[in-house]
């Protein structure tokens, strides 16, 4: 009796342990996840975009200069960012940096400019474009008065303005 008992046990006890295991096995598997994250990535250009990381300025009123830091996926001349502009807050151009070539291995990089014809308490938005995929949405807003933080615009906002000269001319690589 104590034999067959103890059989029962042991039996019970393996199953036991061979179904906890396979549970595991099943809860660590995650499609759902996967699939939100192929969907996400489909729906979220940010990871072929270039965002604004930090914005700081010297000069005076009207004629200031612009120090603008970029994070790009740049992987060549096939996808940079290929400019970093200012405008205000009705989407109207007021400067364009163009970036003569890509920053493969300068992530983040920093890129000056000027003279940035702004007023010291005039608001304006910072933000840069990839030569293929177009605007990011992270950009940075404020005024040489009050400084600049990050913000985010929609991916609308003054699209137009990626047909208005100063346009690059090429990648030197």
């Amino acid at each position: 009796m104590k034999k067959i008992s103890y059989i029962i046990l042991l039996t019970t006890l393996t199953s036991f342990i061979l179904f906890s295991s396979c549970m595991q096995k099943e809860e660590e598997i995650t499609p759902i996840t996967e699939l939100e994250n192929i969907e996400e990535n489909e729906n979220n250009l940010d990871s072929i975009v270039a965002e604004i990381v930090s914005v700081s300025f010297s000069g005076s009123e009207g004629n200031y200069s612009f120090s603008v830091g970029i994070s790009s996926p740049d992987t060549g001349c096939d996808q940079y960012a290929d400019w970093w502009e200012v405008i205000t807050e009705d989407g109207e151009l007021i400067y364009r940096r163009i970036l003569g070539h890509s920053h493969v291995n300068e992530q983040p990089f920093i890129r000056s400019g000027g003279g940035v014809t702004v007023n010291g308490d005039q608001t304006v938005i910072v933000r840069a474009h990839m030569n293929e995929a177009g605007y990011g949405i992270q950009v940075f807003k404020g005024s040489t008065n009050e400084g600049f933080e990050p913000f985010a615009t929609d991916n609308e906002f003054a699209n137009g303005l990626d047909l208005i000269e100063p346009l690059p001319t090429g990648c030197a690589f």
